[in-house]
Parts: structure tokens; sequence; C-alpha cells
């Protein structure tokens, strides 16, 4: 048995996705003139509650076109330091932007308001200009926590005292949605951009989007123009994630599958201050005494693993992994070295 559980990236499209994507109808999208794109953007609007959106190949991308609507060169932006904006992104927003980040503590996910208020008010003590609070919602790298709803009010109570912009990076937002009970719009409320993927725990095969008010999304498209973003007849695509945006309820069986494989780590290791309660979604990060020992024993047993930091072993759960696929998991995490 072969079992994926390094990201929920490496899903595959479903069979009604590849026949959505063969019957897709398209245009030129440089020229705004796709069917297809122009219903998954209306789409993604209506659910985060936004007056518009843009289609974009990557998470990535879309955030970085976020730091440059909402900011500009010589800004800052206050954000965890240990989100995806900051440490996965290859130090793309300082490059792109010309942004310096201010980073806060962001260990189980949600940054303390105090935290983001004062980081702010650094700008009237010769520092950075603070014009934008990047947050990230699931948090990955705390284990996909979710922010409680009201932490997000009060961070967004800070930013409009502030008068400073607030994007969202909810490549996981859905997960969040479904966890909290929350809707997306609800979620994405008190955020000024939201960018979501396609291509995790929805299974599209590629893409996210971003979206904001109508005018900023007019500057963004310039912007992922300049970044080589902008594609052509991307109905073909863009048709893939209309069915992804179906799907999103069937996350709850991937929250489930996290937490057994939770249990699992909890009860094999139960001196290394795992508590398998923090699993809200589908991430477990851990750090087992012997990371390298326990990546080996379970590609030997075709259980296939990822590290996010030194000594912090990942595993996500995902649509391309089944109950079976979970029991075969845990068997081998219990018999680990």
């Amino acid at each position: 048995m072969q079992v994926d559980l390094r990201s929920d990236t490496v899903t595959r499209p479903t069979p009604e996705m590849r026949r959505a994507m063969a019957g897709a109808e398209v245009g030129d999208d440089e020229y705004d003139e796709d069917p297809t794109v122009r219903r998954l953007q209306e789409r993604f609007a209506e659910l985060t509650g936004k007056e518009g959106a843009l289609y974009v190949p990557s998470g990535t991308m879309a955030n970085q076109i976020a730091l440059r609507c909402l900011t500009r060169p010589g800004d800052a932006v206050v954000t965890g330091r240990h989100q995806h904006i900051v440490l996965f992104e290859e130090g793309a927003g300082p490059i792109n932007a010309g942004i310096t980040f201010l980073t806060v503590d962001d260990r189980v996910g949600p940054l303390d308001p105090d935290h983001v208020e004062q980081a702010i008010e650094s700008g009237r003590h010769h520092q950075p200009q603070v014009r934008l609070i990047a947050l990230e919602d699931t948090h990955m790298a705390a284990g996909g926590r979710i922010w409680p709803a009201p932490s997000l009010q009060a961070v967004a109570e800070v930013a409009a005292r502030r008068g400073v912009a607030v994007h969202l990076d909810g490549a996981r937002l859905w997960n969040a949605s479904v966890a909290s009970g929350l809707t997306p719009a609800q979620r994405a409320a008190h955020a000024t951009t939201v960018m979501c993927c396609l291509s995790k725990g929805l299974g599209a095969p590629v893409g996210s989007l971003l979206a904001g008010p109508g005018g900023l999304i007019e500057e963004a498209r310039l912007h992922r123009k300049r970044l080589g973003g902008t594609m052509r007849q991307s109905g073909v695509i863009a048709a893939a994630g209309l069915v992804a945006l179906g799907r999103i309820d069937r996350l709850a069986e991937d929250h489930e599958r996290a937490r057994r494989l939770a249990v699992a780590v909890a009860e094999r290791w139960p001196g290394i201050g795992f508590e398998p309660g923090t699993v809200e979604t589908n991430i477990v990060i851990f750090a087992p005494p012997d990371p390298d020992g326990l990546l080996g024993h379970l590609a030997d047993g075709g259980v296939r693993a990822g590290t996010v930091g030194p000594g912090r072993v990942r595993l996500v759960t995902h649509a391309d992994v089944d109950d079976g696929g979970i029991d075969h998991a845990c068997v081998l995490i219990a018999k680990a070295p």
C-alpha cells in the first residue's frame, strides 16, 4: 500500500474534474473573455463576501499580488514569524514588493493583538511604516490551527483603529470554515483581501484565487501580468476549480483522519509534549526523538511524509487518503523505532 501524507497538494483531479476540463468553454483571459474563469472568479467572490476576484496560478502569487496592491516599497507588514508568506515563499515579499516583515509570535497560530499594535506603533519611532497586517488561517506551521473568531475580531479592530489593511492567506480557509462552522465569508469578513487555494484539500490540479474590493482586483490584474501569471484559455483548469468549490464539505473527513493520526502519535511518544487535541483540521506536526529514522521507517512501509522545520515531522490528510491508508499509517507509527 502506498500512502502519501507529505501534503494536501499531492491530490489528483477527480473524474468529474477531468470531464469538466475536457468540456470547458474557454476564451482569452488576457482580455477577460474566458467565461469559465469569470464564473470561477464570481463564485469565489460570492463565497468570500468580496466585490471581485482574480484567478492566478498559485497561492504564493496571490499573496505576492496582495502585497503589491496593499503596500508600497519601504513599507512594513506585520505578520507571524512562522507564516507561509514569511518562511515558505523563498523571500518573495521583499523582492517583489520591497517590503519589510515585522514578525510577532505565532507559535499557536493566532497573533496577539497587543503585539500587533506594538509593531504598528513602531512606525512612529523612526521604524518602517506599517501598512498591512498579514494573517494565515488555517495556520500551517502551528499544525493547521484555526483562528478563534474573537481573535480575528480583535486584530481587525486594531487594523481599523490604526488605518491598516489586512490580507488573509487563506490557503486552507476551506478547512477553517468546515472546522469552525463559519462560512468562508464570515471568516474573511475582517480582511481587505483574501487568498484561497483550489489545489490542496479540494483536489483541483492547479490554481488559487485572490478576492477583495473591485478596484483593487483591477490593479491585481496588472500585477498578475507583471509577475508572468496571465494565462490564456485557462478555463480548461478553471473548470476543475468550479468542481472543487463543490467539495468543501468533504474536508470534515480529512479532519477526522488527521485526529486518528494524532492519537497514534501521542500514544507512540507520550513524552514529547504533543497534544492530539490541538489537531483541529488536516495537519499533524510533531517532533519525534528521531525524525529521520521515523521518515525512513514510514517510507519502508509505503507511507510518505516530510518535515516543515528542523526536527518537525508533518503528516497531512487529503482526498486521496482513505480510512485504509490511515489505518496502515497508524500501524507503522505504533511500530516506529
